[in-house]
């Protein structure tokens, strides 16, 4: 049953690049928990959906495009609780995921409980 949570989990995060890059604000902030976390380096900590949606949504306005993951790995904690790290890029910048904890809902949906990324180069 692991390698289905670690598949499941590396599916959701795919799932939210595509979105991500289609430009799907609504699904990409729906893919957080309402108490999620967002940690971004340098730019500061974004708590529950709202402040998660307006750096999103900021980021979308800039014309960020593009967004690939590299070099991605993936840590089992338990069937419900799945870390993932990557190097990323974009059209606007650069940089490392350093946590990606996602977590499997009641309902079998799969969502972002933190997310920590650091930008290393801005572009």
């Amino acid at each position: 049953m692991h390698h289905h949570a670690l598949i499941n989990a590396l599916k959701a995060s795919q799932n939210w690049i595509n979105q991500f890059n289609h430009g799907n604000l609504d699904y990409c902030v729906a893919s957080y928990t309402e108490g999620a976390q967002l940690e971004v380096i340098p730019m500061g900590r974004f708590e529950g959906r709202k402040a998660i949606r307006e750096f999103w949504q900021g980021i979308m306005q800039s014309g960020a495009a593009d967004l690939c993951y590299r070099k991605t790995w993936l840590k089992l904690i338990d069937d419900n609780n799945v870390q993932l790290g990557s190097e990323w890029s974009m059209n606007i910048g650069h940089g490392v995921i350093t946590l990606e904890q996602w977590q499997r809902q009641a309902d079998g949906h799969w969502k972002l409980t933190h997310d920590a990324f650091e930008i290393l180069e801005q572009y």
